[in-house]
């Protein structure tokens, strides 16, 4: 059995069902970015996505780390390390407010902390507090970014069920391309309407980032009946590896970069596009309510 019908079983015996309509709680619009393996610039590109939407629109931004013990966006801000993190909300009910990190432009976000063994697996009871707490500040912020650890588990696919759009981040790497279309496939098999864009990252000719992009939309169209929209691409660029040496986002570090340039161009595409918002809360709490 894959893990398209393990997942797809799963979701059918508990009833779990996407809500269609519900009526929205809160003004944010909630946004995941996945890829279908790691490795391929997805941490990188969420962070200064965020930092972009402030720059560009002066949204308040709150990034949510979901790959917990990895701490991707600590490490590229050049935070040091802090007991709190998203495991304390969740294991030690502290209070939401008290683990929301400040990083660069205003930008807040929740750390997914530091350590291997701060993995966990979310109870019911932890996940009904981390939706309570997450409710209570939801209306401050105008956008939620959830960085999502690579490839879909049964808990993380309820997630991306709920959030009223996805951004797949690939590469032009045969593995990759293939990888993003499992994703987007075993998603679409749960919600047809879900609004999923691509973004093609370092790639090293313009021809490679329309190849990757055509490889994936004539799949999707073929076999899924399904349109996805290319968001935009990014460029190989030198100047990514150097802001991650010096810890500092490269859209801060190297404004006039290629990479920071097409960075802008997606993040006006982005702004740009009609997304339908869905009650996040309402819609996740439901998603999760037979566990």
């Amino acid at each position: 059995m894959d893990q398209a019908e393990q997942l797809r079983r799963i979701i059918q015996q508990n009833k779990y069902a996407v809500i269609k309509d519900s009526p929205p709680n809160r003004h944010a619009k909630t946004v995941a970015v996945i890829s279908g393996k790691g490795g391929v610039g997805k941490s990188n590109f969420v962070l200064n996505f965020a930092l972009n939407l402030i720059k560009k629109r002066n949204d308040r931004v709150l990034l949510v780390d979901c790959d917990i013990g990895m701490a991707n966006i600590d490490l590229l801000l050049g935070q040091q390390y802090q007991e709190r993190s998203i495991v304390d909300l969740l294991k030690n009910r502290i209070g939401i407010e008290q683990i929301i990190k400040k990083g660069p432009l205003n930008l807040q976000y929740l750390s997914g902390g530091m350590s291997l063994s701060n993995i966990v697996t979310i109870d019911e009871a932890e996940f009904q507090f981390f939706l309570y707490e997450l409710e209570r500040i939801i209306e401050k912020y105008d956008t939620i970014l959830f960085d999502m650890g690579a490839g879909i588990s049964k808990d993380s696919l309820k997630f991306l069920l709920a959030v009223d759009e996805i951004i797949v981040i690939t590469t032009p790497e045969p593995t990759s391309i293939m990888d993003a279309y499992s994703a987007i496939k075993l998603i679409h098999q749960f919600d047809q309407e879900k609004v999923m864009k691509v973004v093609v990252n370092r790639f090293k000719k313009n021809i490679e980032a329309k190849e990757t992009w055509e490889k994936i939309r004539t799949t999707a169209e073929r076999f899924l009946h399904k349109t996805i929209d290319l968001l935009g691409s990014l460029p190989e660029d030198d100047h990514v590896q150097k802001s991650v040496m010096e810890q500092i986002p490269f859209i801060l570090r190297f404004p006039n970069a290629p990479i920071s340039k097409a960075l802008e161009n997606i993040t006006e595409m982005y702004l740009n596009g009609k997304i339908k918002r869905k009650g996040f809360i309402h819609s996740l709490r439901s998603l999760f309510s037979s566990r």
